[in-house]
């Protein structure tokens, strides 16, 4: 059967709620996408061309377009979110997690034990969780502990069994850890009762158990049975901790999930967090694979939908850092300050430190891909036509016009290359023009590596504002250099960064990668153009100072420059030092010159 032209199966889409699916020539699934009107979503495909390489590969690959209409704009992300999972299409953002976190279970039995679980068995017991890390689980599992005295048999505590006399008491009851429901001696109704304020602590609520115990401490007391009291106040006092470790919020804002995403040129990172009774329950951070460099709102969503389902989230609202499309059932609140804005910056400095110790790892375990990342970004973030993998920076020292000279420090994938570090004297001006000065040095580096036939720079940064980028600009003309190598000017108070021919500044982020590079270099180039700068004035003022001693020539006064570098240490040094250098007779006119003077 012949497959209908792209154009006719675009026309024949409904403009209906649904999901799309792209296949290529060989019937391999591509890309799965949802769309509140699939014609107008899947038309934008084929009518633009796009930023991206990746998207437009994607495009040309398309053979066949298969859809399926669903009721509403809800069912269209939860749909998404399956197929993505089940089909594992090549040019979707992955969003597998192969762990299987551990739950609390509550049994459905008499008598109900609780314990941890990694496996849900539908039998009618509740679960709470997942959990992201097991040390939360054995905390709760210790306050549950701590606090009520549970069984911990995986006997069949039916009322037949107990009042046959079946099972005895073991050593937990002996040691106060249970209260003997196999014989009877605790009931049934008090047990779950307990098991009732139990399943509060683990949605958050610890009111209800605070206030039972207050209510059986008072009780106890009243009764001058004061250790029964001492313990019931002890054990408040457990809860109390826990609840003050655990409570960062307002305790009226409950039942709420909280979204944030930080990314960058290649992933995503989103963190969520589960706040119930004014506290946090829960915090996760999951890693998204960009695959067509997805904008945050359609990563965002998507995660959201992923981690609803996968931690069982039935919560009516949730705090994200934008507007994002979840359906008409959840309310999405982008709050501008108060607490909900307090809990979003938390779970953004999450999404922060859980980017920068992956970061961290991938610059140990894979160097190559970790430099590969921050020249995609550097390219992305300063608007070039290709990565900057070879960064050349000029800067120009002088005082008062004095000893004009200027440094080219050079970095290659992000890293300073000092073997390539090249210093000027500058020549051709005189007093302190550093317009001039620039022009003459950018002239002088690239005239030689075209004359040399050596590689150019992908980029070159300017210390100074629009004058100096314009300065340099002038050499880049003259070489027929322009747009072949992009230049850029970095102004030092503002750290704004000039383009040719445009009076308005780019502002980066402070504590983006690409500004951190571009600041090193700048620095660096200070650095290396100062040192430079000094042991030139040294040595012209120990030249000077040396040139007027009686009797001394230029062959003495060249090693005297090369063994003591300034005046003031020929000054200090001993006859002996000088001799050692110079001989004794020239030492001797040496130190009496420096006595007299």
């Amino acid at each position: 059967m012949q497959i209908p032209s792209l154009e006719l199966q675009i026309q024949t889409l409904p403009d209906n709620p649904g999901v799309y699916q792209y296949y290529d020539k060989e019937g391999k699934i591509l890309y799965v996408g949802k769309a509140k009107n699939l014609k107008k979503r899947v038309s934008s495909y084929f009518n633009k061309i796009h930023d991206t390489k990746k998207t437009n590969v994607l495009v040309r690959k398309i053979v066949t377009i298969k859809h399926i209409v669903v009721p509403t704009e809800t069912d269209a992300l939860l749909l998404e979110n399956n197929l993505i999972k089940t089909l594992q299409p090549r040019y979707n953002v992955l969003l597998r997690d192969d762990k299987s976190y551990p739950w609390i279970c509550i049994k459905r039995e008499p008598f109900s034990r609780i314990f941890l679980t990694r496996r849900m068995i539908k039998d009618g017991s509740e679960y709470f969780g997942p959990y992201t890390n097991f040390k939360m689980v054995y905390t709760i599992l210790d306050l549950i502990k701590e606090l009520y005295p549970l069984r911990t048999c995986n006997y069949d505590l039916s009322e037949s069994n107990i009042n046959s006399g079946k099972f005895k008491v073991c050593l937990e009851y002996h040691i106060g850890n249970c209260k003997g429901p196999c014989e009877g001696i605790e009931s049934l109704e008090d047990y779950q009762r307990q098991v009732d304020a139990i399943r509060e602590i683990l949605k958050g609520n610890f009111k209800e158990s605070m206030k039972d115990f207050k209510r059986l401490m008072n009780q106890y007391a009243q009764d001058l049975r004061f250790e029964e009291a001492q313990k019931i106040k002890e054990k408040i006092e457990i809860l109390e901790n826990y609840q003050s470790r655990s409570t960062i919020v307002n305790p009226k804002i409950t039942n709420i999930d909280v979204f944030s995403i930080v990314s960058d040129e290649s992933a995503a990172y989103v963190n969520f967090l589960q706040i119930s009774h004014g506290s946090i329950i829960r915090s996760h951070t999951m890693e998204i694979k960009k695959k067509l460099d997805e904008t945050d709102e359609e990563l965002l969503e998507l995660a959201i939908i992923e981690l609803r389902e996968r931690f069982q989230l039935l919560s009516k609202e949730v705090i994200v850092p934008f507007d994002v499309d979840l359906g008409e059932n959840i309310k999405v609140t982008v709050p501008q300050l108060g607490d909900k804005k307090q809990i979003l910056d938390l779970s953004v400095r999450n999404a922060k430190f859980y980017r920068i110790e992956q970061l961290k790892q991938l610059q140990i375990v894979d160097p190559d891909r970790h430099v590969n990342r921050i020249m995609a970004q550097m390219q992305k973030d300063l608007r070039l036509q290709a990565e900057p993998r070879h960064i050349e920076c000029f800067d120009n020292s002088n005082i008062q016009g004095t000893n004009p000279v200027a440094a080219c420090v050079v970095f290659k994938d992000g890293k300073p290359s000092k073997k390539d570090y090249r210093h000027f004297n500058v020549k051709t001006v005189v007093g302190p023009d550093d317009f001039a000065s620039m022009t003459e040095i950018v002239y002088r580096r690239y005239k030689r590596l075209l004359d040399e036939n050596e590689p150019l720079p992908q980029l070159i940064i300017i210390d100074g504002g629009k004058g100096q980028l314009s300065a340099a600009l002038k050499s880049i003309d003259e070489l027929g250099l322009r747009g072949k190598i992009a230049i850029i000017g970095i102004a030092k108070r503002l750290e704004e960064l000039f383009y040719p021919g445009d009076s308005i500044p780019l502002y980066l982020d402070k504590k983006s990668e690409t500004l951190k590079v571009i600041q090193q270099l700048r620095n660096e180039a200070h650095r290396f153009g100062i040192t430079f700068h000094r042991d030139k004035r040294s040595k012209a003022a120990l030249n000077s100072s040396v040139e007027s001693i009686p009797g001394i020539g230029e062959k003495t006064m060249l090693a005297l420059i090369q063994h003591f570098k300034s005046v003031k240490r020929l000054k200090l040094a001993t006859e002996k030092e000088i001799s050692d250098i110079v001989g004794v007779s020239k030492a001797k006119k040496i130190v009496d010159f420096y006595k007299t003077n």
